[in-house]
């Protein structure tokens, strides 16, 4: 239940004097729905005035007069501007107004009237002019005009200043809340009270004041990230008091382990030890792991998928291709079988004469393990004893769909363990603010056998020697990715197009060039790919549809074309298709002819000098910086108002610690800070707008 003394803040904004239903959609696109959401709408910039006259006006300021206003100067033409000559005792001040009505001039500036002026100062012709002016006001209402005046990003429709009054009718609702920050924290950082901080964002005396390093900017940040880690933290705690099947490593795992084709790593071993501990004890799994391409994760999965169907269970492990279910049961099944357990695959394209005795092993238990795509969570799907869920490439679902899954467990068994498999590294401050509500296994280490993979930057004009030195490979036998941007020729004439190179590659090859992109039918991508797998195809040339998903040892050269379009975290992912396997792999980074910008030199310098997936994915964040950076609001990162990830990076972090030691010491928040910060999590709830998710 949110807090009756909250009831104010989460009103309609039609509460508010002023708007109805012609306002209210305009206020909801810009700041959104509810009262609260105007309070938080941050400006985006201040206004700076400064009185002056019009021998010392600086063109560019924004400009208090104090004039009389001469003459009217009504439009010589039709589109003219109406013009008004104003002066003080230093000279002339012209007021512009493109499209104004005589009479609305007029009733502003009066002939013979003395006014207060302010607007943007301009110069034409020598002679200073504002145009539009921000305000003309009688004398005796000047201190209606603000030395310093923040700026709201609006929309079409809503004029800035009818926008920043809603925002001040907002404010006045803000309640007195109990304090939530510790004592000796908030002292440390000089932070005053969430409401003075939040009163002082909208005051600016300067753009430093709106910075993400103001103080009052830093609170406001914590108190939303503080929010964020507790709900995770109390979801994490939820899902840790769910009764969840005893899970104990037995003679199946130990089988598999012999038949695994290389010894486990040191950071494989610990990370399947963290997952033995997680479902031995009882209590829900919900465990991420992190692996750099080629770090063995499916490894780590099947281990520990064994070791659930060893002790009388079942395991899934849900893929978001076909063709990448299938590569996993290819490589999987020859040795769950040699460990004694009955694995079946399970995908969309599969005819429904295969499908039905396999969907029927897995309702009676004699299939074990159950691989596959979306078809796993079908209605017409059973399971007999499902007690694991692997989600591999887990960012390609989404939350229901992990959920649909995980809801085919038996409830008299307890919840089904969850275990995330992300091939993408993940910063530090982004996995504790979209996975604060699992625990963290990395991989950080290659299994034994992968050779480095030599990368190379190079401008794109020579790219003829590129196709001399790859037509050399192929000759050996080996295969090779060429990745381009587009798939078609478009506006963007310096890009290369998918369908013309791959035309261009036969001709100079003389090999089967295959082509994959994302706007052909999944069927048919997939076919293609699968060819380019079994190594009926020698060079596949394809957008990014296969940063992920493509295991193909064979292959052992990638070419990325326009490198310095693409994500660093991006480009890593690429390069991670090959140096699969023992033979030396190179990479071949190909950048527009025109050179370079500083940003994208780093970028490639960076990713030319380690294959360190974890560097990488923090120095691509470094780099992007904030705003949105790796595209996380679509990603399902939180929406953060006040919060920068970049720059309060150590605000998150501390969040984090935080979190978890109130919730250690007062799990129910029945202490007064307890309920203060219950106050705090629904004043930043998400469930009522975009504010966090």
């Amino acid at each position: 239940m949110r807090p009756q003394i909250l009831f104010p803040l989460f009103a309609e904004v039609t509460s508010l004097k002023g708007v109805g239903a012609r306002l209210a959609p305009m206020i909801a696109k810009a700041a959104g729905p509810l009262v609260r959401d105007l309070a938080f709408l941050a400006p985006a910039g201040v206004i700076q005035r400064r009185h002056t006259t019009a021998s010392d006006a600086v063109e560019g300021e924004v400009a208090i007069f104090d004039v009389v206003i001469d003459r009217l100067i009504p439009p010589h033409k039709i589109g003219a501007p109406f013009k008004v000559r104003a002066s003080d005792p230093s000279g002339f001040i012209h007021l512009i107004w493109f499209g104004g009505s005589p009479r609305q001039v007029e009733g502003l500036a009066p002939r013979g009237e003395r006014r207060i002026v302010s607007g943007k100062v301009e110069r034409f012709n020598g002679e200073v002019q504002v145009t539009h002016p921000d305000y003309i006001l009688p004398v005796e209402r000047a201190d209606e005009i603000g030395r310093t005046e923040p700026i709201y990003p609006t929309t079409a429709g809503l004029p800035a200043r009818q926008l920043r009054r809603f925002v001040t009718l907002a404010m006045a609702t803000l309640p007195e809340l109990a304090e939530w920050q510790d004592a000796a924290w908030r002292t440390a950082n000089g932070w005053t009270g969430w409401r003075a901080s939040l009163e002082r964002l909208h005051a600016p005396e300067s753009e430093m004041d709106l910075g993400p390093d103001a103080p009052a900017r830093r609170r406001l940040a914590y108190d939303e990230v503080l929010a964020h880690q507790m709900a995770l933290a109390r979801r994490r705690g939820q899902r840790q008091a769910l009764p969840a099947p005893m899970i104990q490593a037995g003679e199946a795992s130990t089988a598999l382990e012999a038949a695994l084709p290389f010894s486990l790593t040191g950071a494989q071993a610990r990370a399947v030890a963290d997952i033995r501990a997680d479902m031995a004890s009882g209590r829900q799994m919900g465990r991420l792991l992190q692996g750099d391409v080629g770090s063995g994760k499916t490894a780590v999965a099947a281990m520990v998928m064994a070791d659930a169907a060893g002790a009388g269970f079942q395991a899934a492990l849900m893929a978001p291709t076909d063709l990448l279910a299938r590569q996993h049961y290819q490589r999987l099944q020859p040795m769950f079988a040699q460990a004694g357990l009955g694995a079946v695959l399970l995908t969309g394209r599969d005819p429904v004469a295969e499908r039905r005795p396999r969907m029927a092993a897995l309702a009676d238990g004699s299939a074990q393990i159950a691989i596959g795509t979306h078809a796993l969570f079908q209605d017409a799907v059973r399971f007999d004893r499902l007690a694991l869920t692997v989600i591999d490439e887990q960012h390609r679902f989404g939350v229901s769909e992990r959920q649909r899954l995980q809801a085919k467990g038996d409830p008299r068994l307890g919840a089904v363990h969850l275990l995330s498999m992300s091939a993408t590294p993940i910063p530090r401050t982004l996995e504790l603010s979209q996975f604060g509500d699992l625990d963290v296994s990395r991989l950080n280490e290659k299994p034994p056998g992968r050779s480095p993979v030599t990368t190379a930057v190079l401008p794109q004009d020579r790219i003829g020697d590129v196709v001399g030195r790859l037509r050399a490979a192929l000759d050996r036998g080996a295969q090779a990715y060429w990745i381009c941007p587009l798939v078609a020729e478009s506006d963007v004439s310096d890009l290369a197009a998918a369908e013309a190179r791959a035309v261009d590659l036969r001709k100079a090859l003389k090999v089967e060039v295959g082509l994959a992109h994302g706007q052909m039918p999944t069927a048919d991508r997939e076919a293609v790919m699968a060819d380019f797998a079994d190594g009926r195809v020698s060079v596949l040339v394809a957008t990014t549809v296969v940063e992920v998903g493509v295991d193909v040892p064979n292959a052992t050269i990638m070419v990325i074309e326009h490198a310095d379009r693409f994500g660093l975290a991006q480009l890593h992912q690429l390069r991670g298709r090959v140096g699969r396997g023992a033979a030396q792999s190179a990479c071949i980074l190909l950048y527009a002819n025109a050179g370079l910008g500083e940003v994208a030199k780093e970028r490639l310098e960076i990713l030319r000098r380690t294959e360190d997936g974890f560097e990488i994915a923090e120095e691509d964040f470094r780099l992007r910086g904030g705003g949105d950076p790796l595209g996380l609001r679509q990603s399902g990162f939180p929406a953060y108002r006040f919060a920068d990830p970049f720059r309060h990076r150590d605000l998150i972090a501390a969040a984090a610690d935080d979190a978890r030691l109130v919730l250690g010491r007062d799990p129910e928040l029945t202490s007064p800070r307890g309920e203060a910060l219950r106050v705090l999590e629904a004043l930043y709830s998400w469930r009522d707008s975009a504010a966090i998710d």
